[in-house]
């Protein structure tokens, strides 16, 4: 029964304090399952973080149904799943008209401006993380390799992003692994 209570504070907590939506939850979801708990290392959280990227829906919402099915099973998902959207329904019930109430407020605007550096502090420190264990896992060749191509096919030659997910998933299964 203890481990539904961790899975539900694992990602209770980043709903919670994430502000931003779902890429603002990842860095915080990464400290709860990988240093938190030790449920997965870092590279496993990579590999999954790359996997939801590449499907359809929320990254956030996978991350924690999978996470949630491995540590207990399919009721680990419905605890996970429900303490990952948990935050944001009850602010829409309850709050949403309190916000609504202050939306042009001066303070509340300084205060939401004041939130974006830290979130691209944590998404920054989690890219650069994920850079050093793919060129370690990797290897330099290929890490840098990519990230030239993805530069190129998405700012050069305007490529949709999903192409460049799809074609990495395929060098990495045809010619990493």
């Amino acid at each position: 029964m203890i481990i539904y209570w961790q899975i539900f504070l694992a990602f209770f907590i980043p709903a919670i304090v994430g502000y931003g939506g779902g890429p603002a939850f990842i860095p915080l979801i990464r400290n709860e399952v990988v240093n938190t708990y030790g449920w997965i290392t870092l590279e496993k959280f990579a590999e999954l973080l790359a996997i939801a990227n590449s499907l359809p829906g929320p990254i956030a919402t996978k991350i924690g149904g999978y996470i949630g099915y491995q540590m207990g099973g399919v009721m680990g998902v419905v605890v996970a799943l429900f303490a990952l959207i948990a935050p944001s329904l009850l602010a829409m019930l309850f709050l949403l008209g309190l916000l609504n109430k202050f939306k042009d407020s001066p303070r509340v605007k300084v205060m939401t401006g004041l939130i974006r550096p830290t979130i691209a502090i944590l998404l920054g420190v989690l890219a650069y993380e994920f850079f050093f264990r793919s060129w370690v896992s990797i290897g330099s060749f290929h890490t840098a390799l990519l990230i030239l191509l993805s530069f190129l096919l998405l700012e050069r030659w305007k490529i949709h992003p999903v192409y460049v997910i799809v074609g990495s998933l395929f060098y990495g299964a045809f010619l990493i692994a």
